[in-house]
């Protein structure tokens, strides 16, 4: 029994052994003859089908990429970073462009307004000019009417002292008259009235003498001189204030002249400006309309949310 045991004991392990060995030798066979690979369904249970096959697509104008297959999108191109990167420099091209428009327009503004600002200052300083003129003129004016009126009453007062003194002598010559004349000579002094010498006594009268005619005629010949120079006077004193006011009137013309010639050359330099600015603006919308050449229609903006997807 102990023989027994013991040859069944060696049996049953070269039993194991063989089994063991005939699986390696299996093992061995599978592993060089029998590969997954080499069988006709390992495709559809290969875990690395995926990393071996080949991508959806290998680029933009893959012939695999057919509408049906729904590959390829609007902004899904496979130069999507590179194109973004290239958009991301535009954009900052466009913006320094921008700031670099702004800073021009900004310093020709500044430039409008300072030209502006120098061109108020030369018309203030034009007008300060021309109030001193006319408040010279008008002081001028004032000084030759005061002395006129000065000289015409320096006139007055020594017309009225000669008259005066013309008044005294008469009345003296009268006194003088009475009192050595004879009322019943033929003295033609006699009919002398005691009211003035350009009355007489009627019933002493006896005509008037040569001298006294001849005295008459010296008055009234001196009264027309007198008047004469008087309506010279005024008519001088006319010419002179009608000289004075076209003056004046000239002097407000030129200004009123100059004003327009300024406004004129301010708003030609102002429509200039903004010529130069509208061709600006011309050339910036024109050079858009070459940078953005494929611009969206209508079709463009309906193609969306017309499927499930």
């Amino acid at each position: 029994m102990r023989q027994n045991d013991k040859v069944m004991c060696i049996l049953e392990n070269r039993i194991k052994r063989d089994r063991k060995n005939l699986c390696r030798a299996i093992g061995d066979f599978q592993q060089s003859f029998q590969k997954p690979e080499t069988r006709r369904e390992f495709d559809l249970s290969d875990p690395l089908a995926l990393k071996k096959d080949l991508p959806a697509r290998q680029s933009d104008n893959d012939i695999r990429n057919t509408i049906s297959g729904m590959q390829k999108f609007m902004g899904e191109d496979l130069n999507f970073h590179e194109r973004k990167k290239f958009q991301e420099e535009q954009n900052r091209e466009w913006s320094l462009q921008q700031q670099r428009e702004w800073e021009n327009a900004r310093a020709e503004q500044k430039h409008a307004e300072a030209f502006y600002t120098e061109t108020r200052l030369q018309f203030d300083e034009t007008a300060r000019h021309l109030q001193k003129l006319e408040s010279a003129t008008r002081k001028a004016a004032c000084t030759s009417v005061k002395e006129f009126n000065k000289s015409q009453a320096i006139e007055s007062a020594e017309r009225k002292k000669q008259e005066k003194t013309q008044e005294q002598e008469d009345n003296l010559a009268e006194i003088s008259n009475l009192l050595r004349g004879d009322l019943l000579s033929e003295n033609p002094q006699q009919a002398a009235s005691s009211f003035g010498p350009h009355r007489v006594v009627p019933d002493r009268w006896k005509g008037m003498t040569q001298e006294q005619l001849e005295q008459i005629r010296l008055v009234q010949k001196q009264q027309v001189q007198e008047k004469l120079r008087l309506q010279e006077e005024e008519r001088q004193r006319d010419l002179d204030w009608d000289r004075r006011r076209i003056q004046g009137a000239r002097a407000t013309l030129l200004f009123e002249r100059q004003q327009r010639r300024q406004q004129r050359d301010l708003r030609r330099a102002l429509d200039s400006s903004n010529l130069s600015l509208a061709k600006e603006q011309h050339l910036q919308k024109k050079y858009m309309n070459e940078v953005y050449t494929n611009q969206p229609t209508g079709d463009y903006f309906t193609q969306f949310n017309t499927g499930s997807r």
